[in-house]
């Protein structure tokens, strides 16, 4: 069986998202880019426009669940509550069209894609590509950001399912 994932990398000015569809132990990319909202939008219209972005796109590929990365704990305050009203909107966009989420820190993300957990962005970006066996050329770094949190929740699925007691997907 198959299931597609959704991966976000979420921010108030550009969120990255990437498919990957899993099927048994192999991952393809489906599709990757990033939102991007003019900056001279006051707040309250940029996460509308994220959120309007985001519905398009989940209700053109349907994916069975969606990923996000933690908030980095060292972010400052102002940084922090912007990102969180970001992920806010994502997660009633998400959860309104019944899309089941899961969430991973940056520590475990990097750690599932590249092996360690303080590696640095070109790293995984470099792993992203050799697991998908995609060039990767275009990608903004928000999307293959995206495209990491949808390989750590691919691997990770049947573990945490397990680890819950939830049915377990494939």
């Amino acid at each position: 069986m198959t299931v597609l994932i959704l991966g976000l990398d979420p921010g108030s000015i550009h969120t990255g998202y990437g498919l990957v569809r899993k099927h048994g132990s192999a991952l393809q990319p489906v599709d990757a880019g990033r939102f991007s909202c003019p900056r001279d939008l006051d707040l309250p219209r940029r996460l509308a426009h994220l959120a309007g972005r985001l519905g398009d796109l989940v209700d053109r590929h349907r994916p069975d669940l969606a990923v996000l990365e933690t908030p980095f704990h060292g972010m400052n305050a102002r940084s922090l509550i912007v990102l969180a009203q970001a992920r806010g909107a994502l997660l009633v966009t998400l959860a309104g069209r019944g899309i089941e989420i899961c969430e991973y820190s940056p520590a475990e993300v990097k750690s599932a894609v590249t092996g360690n957990g303080r590696a640095d962005k070109e790293q995984v970006a470099r792993m992203v590509r050799l697991l998908l066996a995609a060039r990767g050329e275009g990608w903004a770094s928000d999307a293959t950001d995206a495209l990491a949190v949808a390989i750590c929740c691919a691997q990770r699925l049947k573990l945490d399912r397990l680890a819950s007691g939830a049915p377990v997907l494939p």
